[in-house]
């Protein structure tokens, strides 16, 4: 049975970091697409980072380049979302999720291209 189980969500200030953890069991995450991707009630789920499974390419979403860093562990078979800088806009529900290898080019920030995913973690931004 596939599953992804996603940590590390909590509450933090504005400026602050949190890094959370997307653990698979039942797959090798290395041999898949993995993205995160995240919602706020009343719209829609939004892609924040994925990675690839050939070359380990990672993709993000311009409203978080260069405070957020997308990373695996093959040994633990995680994959970590290293968020700095926090806002309140980044708040929402984070979700992993796992999709077909992308041989060529970089992943896809789509929801629709990935079909396995976790239960989601809360992060909550705000002074």
């Amino acid at each position: 049975q596939l599953q992804l189980v996603e940590s590390g969500g909590g509450s933090v200030q504005p400026g602050g970091s949190l890094t959370l953890t997307c653990a698979a069991a039942g797959f090798t995450l290395d041999l898949w697409t993995v993205g995160w991707f995240r919602q706020v009630p009343g719209k829609e789920r939004e892609g924040v980072s994925c990675i690839s499974s050939s070359k380990a390419r990672t993709n993000y979403a311009d409203n978080v380049k260069g405070r957020f860093t997308l990373s695996r562990s093959s040994s633990k078979n995680e994959v970590y979302l290293q968020m700095n800088s926090l806002k309140p806009e980044d708040t929402g529900i984070y979700y992993c999720a796992s999709g077909p290898a992308v041989l060529f080019g970089v992943c896809e920030l789509s929801d629709a291209e990935y079909t396995s995913w976790g239960q989601g973690t809360q992060v909550t931004v705000s002074s």
